[in-house]
Formats: C-alpha cells, structure tokens, sequence
C-alpha cells in the first residue's frame, strides 16, 4: 500500500490524475498489478487516502511556519488555507487534484472529516455550545468557498492577494469573526513569502514520495 500511494502521488504531481492511469502506478510502484488492484480498486480510493496524507502535511507545514510568531488560533486558520490556495496556484495538476478531492464522495468526507475537527479547534472561544455535528455544518459552507477560489485561476484583475484577500474576508464572514480581526489576519499572512514556501512544500513532499518508491 505504502508503494503504491506513493507512486501514484509522484504520478499526479508529474502528470495529473486524470492522465496518470492505474498501470502506471503499479509499474512505477514495482507493485504487481493484481495487487494492486485488491489494495485499491480505483485510482479515486488511492485519491482518497492520499488527501488524509496531503491534508496533515500542510497542519505540519504551517505550524512550524508559525513556530515563535503567533499562537493565535484564528492566524493559524488565515495561515494554512492561504498556503493551500498558492500550493492549488502553483500547478494546474495540483489544482486538478484539489478540484478533484473536493468533488468526488471519498475523498471530500475525509476532507470534512479532519477539518472539522481542526475547527472546533480554531473557533470552540467562537462557538462554545457548538457539537461537533454543528462544526461540521459550518465546514460544509466554507469548503465550498475554498473550492470555489482553488478552482479560479488567477488573472490580471485577480491576483493572488486579491484571491487570498477575498476568501479570508467571506470565510472568516461565515464564522462571524470580527471586522478587526479579519484585517489582522490579512495583514499577518502578508508578511510571508507564499509563493515560495508552497513550492518548497509541494517539493519536500514529492522528495518524500520519491524517496519511499
């Protein structure tokens, strides 16, 4: 299992889901194909699996980005969703497998799944009373809005700041965080260079897999 998922995410990052095929990942994996097959049976399950992974490296990513200059629980939020639009900005692979993860069943539950959680981290001074159940409810919302500005490409009239500027203000809207804390958060997550550590992100993870083939 451990070959195969990390050959098919060298396969995606190389050359996109939808161009990679299951054959290619049992050759690059050294994986008969057969058992491939009983592992995983479609390239959506491997997609799956690969999210929970992805998902908990950029938690990783963006606490030791913070370490010594911020504890700030709301921050951290602007932090990690800014460093996941620049990694879906950097590639239009990795745009596709954002896209991807956020509509197919699988891989979008694991998706709600592990960031609820980290929600009811972030906002439980927000919210309380809320159940996890409620957390879950405002999840489903603001995922939505981060597909929405993933799946945009930047343009000439909207850039990068413009995009992160955007979805902090109308995420943090839906979460009834103040209009002042709103613009600290904007003005916090500008003082770091995005472009940067998502490309140094996305090539420690492709280091990482490639090591593992």
């Amino acid at each position: 299992r451990s070959k195969v998922l990390h050959a098919a995410a060298k396969l995606f990052l190389d050359k996109g889901y939808v161009n990679s095929t299951m054959k290619e990942i049992s050759s690059l994996a050294g994986v008969n194909y057969g058992s491939m097959m009983f592992a995983f049976r479609s390239k959506e399950e491997i997609l799956s699996e690969l999210v929970g992974i992805v998902l908990d490296g950029q938690f990783e990513s963006t606490a030791r980005l913070l370490v010594s200059k911020t504890e700030d629980k709301i921050l951290f939020y602007a932090a990690e969703t800014t460093l996941q639009l620049y990694m879906a900005e950097s590639s239009e692979h990795i745009r596709e497998l954002y896209t991807l993860s956020y509509s197919q069943s699988a891989s979008s539950n694991i998706i709600y799944e592990k960031i609820t959680v980290k929600l009811a981290e972030i906002f439980k001074e927000q919210y309380p009373n809320y159940t996890q159940g409620e957390f879950y409810e405002k999840e489903l919302a603001s995922a939505g809005v981060m597909r929405n500005y993933m799946t945009r490409p930047c343009g000439i009239y909207f850039t990068m700041d413009r995009k992160v500027r955007a979805f902090l203000e109308n995420t943090f809207l839906l979460y009834e965080i103040p209009r002042e804390k709103i613009s600290e958060a904007i003005e916090f997550v500008s003082q770091f260079d995005w472009k940067k550590i998502a490309g140094d992100v996305i090539d420690n993870m492709l280091a990482y897999f490639e090591s593992k083939i």
